[in-house]
């Protein structure tokens, strides 16, 4: 038998004998002793771990997780598994099957708490090494199962990591001023990662409460409180949204409240709360540029309070925000592109350059040095 046959067999025996897989590496190792006693150790060996691996793990996906340089897993149904490896997508070896596919679905899908079937047909959630997940099902999914991971290394990246040496000054000085930061950029083009670095640059003895809706953050500090929202059970009750989160993290005495992503009404309880003291506070948003922020965010203040008329939630961006932060990629390169200070409400022009192409400007050295600043320059 070929070797997948050969797994897949041993798979279905292996699973009539176990109940909730206690005894399985031993179980294992004598089926595929049975099946094929000519096997050398190490092809032996690596049967067992196949098999282990389709149990416990994540099957033919297994040998994916353990590549240090793939940071996306994607399939796209049953068949071909593609991956992005260093910034590059790329067509793997591996093939999945449907029987596995939706064995793939159920193991990364329940320990989240998330469901997904037919009247729920996606679900995001984050596995046990704080990989994200995606999974859509039909009858959206025309061919799917469709099953995106977005890996996250055990690396924490600094400011420096991800700037020039310059603009990382200017970085700092936001973080260091308390200035409310907003972290803009395309998918995949590392604003989680520079919220993060940003973060770890707080000093150690502030005390920060995180707000994600799948948890993401790697951030190098003691004292971080950290919460996730939670989707509604099977009876549609249980929900907890960012939007709840974010207004009981006012109640824990943040010295700064760090929101992984604004996407919806959670954007008005946030600036209300970065308007009213809790400055130095920091999120991310998806934006094509800096400037595109600044109408995203009173797009969303206008979702969540539909009464308030466009002025009025301009004034509160303008208000309580102070540096937008916008990220771009390259290949595999993530780096800062545009910093802006957001000036205040009523201002000519609303906002002041101070990075442009990875490039600082002199208005970036403008302004008083000094804390507790929570404007730019002033």
């Amino acid at each position: 038998m070929q070797g997948h046959e050969v797994v897949a067999a041993v798979h279905a025996e292996v699973l009539d004998l176990l109940d909730g897989g206690a005894g399985a590496a031993s179980a294992v190792e004598a089926a595929v002793a049975r099946r094929e006693p000519l096997l050398g150790p190490v092809a032996r060996s690596s049967l067992v771990q196949a098999v282990l691996s389709r149990i416990s793990g994540m099957g033919s996906l297994e040998a994916l997780f353990a590549d240090g340089g793939v940071t996306e897993v994607m399939v796209n149904g049953p068949g071909i598994v593609f991956v992005e490896r260093y910034g590059r997508l790329e067509e793997t070896d591996v093939r999945v099957d449907a029987e596995e596919l939706d064995r793939l679905v159920e193991r990364m899908v329940a320990p989240t708490g998330r469901r997904v079937d037919r009247s729920s047909p996606w679900a995001d959630g984050r596995l046990p090494d704080g990989s994200r997940v995606n999974v859509v099902v039909q009858p959206i999914a025309l061919d799917g199962p469709y099953i995106t991971v977005r890996r996250f290394g055990e690396r924490r990246f600094t400011i420096e990591d991800l700037s020039e040496p310059p603009v990382g000054v200017v970085l700092h000085r936001a973080v260091r001023d308390r200035c409310n930061v907003v972290v803009t950029g395309a998918t995949g083009s590392g604003k989680t990662t520079l919220l993060g670095a940003l973060a770890s640059a707080v000093g150690p003895n502030e005390r920060l409460v995180t707000v994600e809706d799948a948890a993401e953050l790697n951030i190098d500090r003691v004292h971080v409180v950290r919460m996730e929202a939670r989707p509604p059970n099977c009876e549609g009750v249980g929900e907890v949204t960012v939007r709840d989160l974010v207004r009981n993290a006012l109640r824990m005495r943040p010295d700064r409240i760090v929101v992984g992503e604004v996407r919806g009404a959670e954007a008005f309880d946030m600036l209300q709360a970065l308007n009213t003291g809790h400055d130095g506070s920091l999120s991310t948003c998806h934006a094509n540029g800096s400037g595109d922020a600044l109408r995203r965010l009173a797009t969303m203040v206008l979702m969540a309070s539909p009464g308030l008329s466009v002025e009025v939630a301009d004034s509160l961006v303008a208000g309580s925000v102070d540096v937008i932060v916008h990220m771009v990629r390259a290949g595999a390169e993530r780096r800062v592109s545009e910093v802006l200070e957001v000036r205040p409400p009523g201002s000519d022009p609303p906002v002041q350059a101070l990075v442009v192409g990875g490039l600082v400007l002199p208005a970036a050295a403008s302004g008083a040095d000094g804390a507790n600043r929570s404007r730019w320059g002033r």
